[in-house]
């Protein structure tokens, strides 16, 4: 629940615009009006933290001017852009860096028209089959009961004869999401990690057993689920927790199997089994969808912790007690593909985390790595 909330005037000639401003007030959050050309202006802090926090408690309703979609290889060819950032608290985000010190969040009044241009791109590209990311930059679950633009999103790639939609998320309501028209085009990822790391570092998230709860329901709806395990830190007994979690989310994805899917909800989709580094699908047609679709697949998308020089000053004027494993002489500086630099575990740490990991992974029914990176 937004402690604040700020509407752009133009955002209510829209009827989403003008639906989330009513509910908001039925919530009883302020509203304040946001003129043409005036520029947004939040509370003032007396620290980076204070700005941090007022920013994630502050929700803003918008018109998105810009129809070009930003490319999000290679696990997808196109951002769609519903929701930029989102309430959580997490101490590691790299949103932290991409999108400043006062992050609140942004909704997008102008829905249908981001749906259509996304419409557009598929038509461009046909008859080959083009991939969306609904999370690239936000967590679009938790403002759902506000917007419906999850919602819209699935039953609009479901009609698609050449789309596909993903979206990966630390919460659990997932009840708006059920039940749709979704034809398996939408994958849904959970973003889970061990005991220790949640508890630590995953502010205002969802705790470990509600998503599990979670993953299990939408796979029970038909959807092709997906795990994210990141960021993964090695920490004082680390392979017996994650160990835990790999048994846990063997067990969720069990008691969510799906069991009568109806006809019409089944008929296409794929769990898009893609790598990193090697290109994006170029299928063609919705009978190769059918055909190549793998119903009990789960892909598995490990990210070990990394950061940046900026991403640490960042955190810790955020999070000036932060305990995150930050110690630039424990780890390997690499230099990234924009000319930045990086510190990533020592290369002997990547490969016992990948032995761990792929061993675990390859005796869970279904389990297959998608990336570790």
């Amino acid at each position: 629940m937004p402690r604040r909330a700020v509407v752009e005037e133009e955002a209510l000639s829209y009827p989403l615009g003008r639906s989330i401003t009513d509910k908001l007030q039925k919530l009883n959050v302020p509203v304040q009006l946001l003129p043409r050309g005036a520029r947004l202006s939040l509370p003032r802090a007396k620290t980076s933290a204070q700005g941090y926090e007022e920013a994630k408690n502050t929700l803003v309703v918008r018109v998105r001017k810009d129809r070009d979609f930003a490319s999000c290889k290679p696990s997808a060819h196109y951002q769609l852009p519903l929701i930029s950032s989102c309430p959580g608290m997490c101490q590691y985000c790299y949103l932290q860096t991409t999108l400043g010190p006062r992050p609140y969040i942004r909704v997008y009044a102008n829905r249908d028209q981001i749906l259509k241009t996304a419409g557009e791109l598929m038509d461009r590209r046909k008859p080959e089959i083009t991939v969306f990311e609904g999370a690239a930059t936000s967590d679009p679950l938790p403002v759902e009961y506000l917007t419906g633009s999850l919602a819209a999103a699935i039953e609009f790639f479901g009609k698609s004869e050449t789309g596909l939609f993903r979206f990966v998320t630390k919460f659990n309501d997932v009840e708006p999401i059920l039940g749709l028209d979704h034809r398996r085009k939408t994958t849904v990822r959970f973003s889970l990690n061990a005991d220790h790391v949640i508890r630590t570092y995953e502010h205002r998230t969802a705790g470990l057993e509600q998503r599990l709860e979670a993953l299990a329901r939408v796979k029970q709806d038909g959807y092709p689920v997906g795990v994210m395990i990141g960021p993964i830190i090695t920490f004082e007994g680390w392979k017996e927790q994650y160990s835990r979690l790999m048994e846990r989310i063997a067990a969720a994805l069990d008691s969510g199997r799906t069991v009568g899917i109806p006809e019409d909800r089944s008929k296409t989709g794929e769990d898009m089994p893609f790598r990193t580094g090697q290109a994006l699908p170029s299928h063609t047609g919705q009978a190769r969808l059918s055909q190549t679709r793998q119903p009990d697949v789960v892909h598995f998308e490990l990210i070990t912790h990394r950061f940046t020089s900026r991403a640490k000053r960042n955190i810790l004027s955020v999070f000036p007690n932060a305990c995150l494993p930050m110690d630039e002489s424990e780890r390997r500086l690499v230099y990234g593909q924009f000319g930045y630099t990086k510190y990533l575990y020592p290369k002997e740490t990547m490969e016992e985390i990948r032995a761990f990991f792929e061993n675990a992974i390859s005796r869970m029914p279904g389990g297959r790595l998608q990336y570790l990176v």
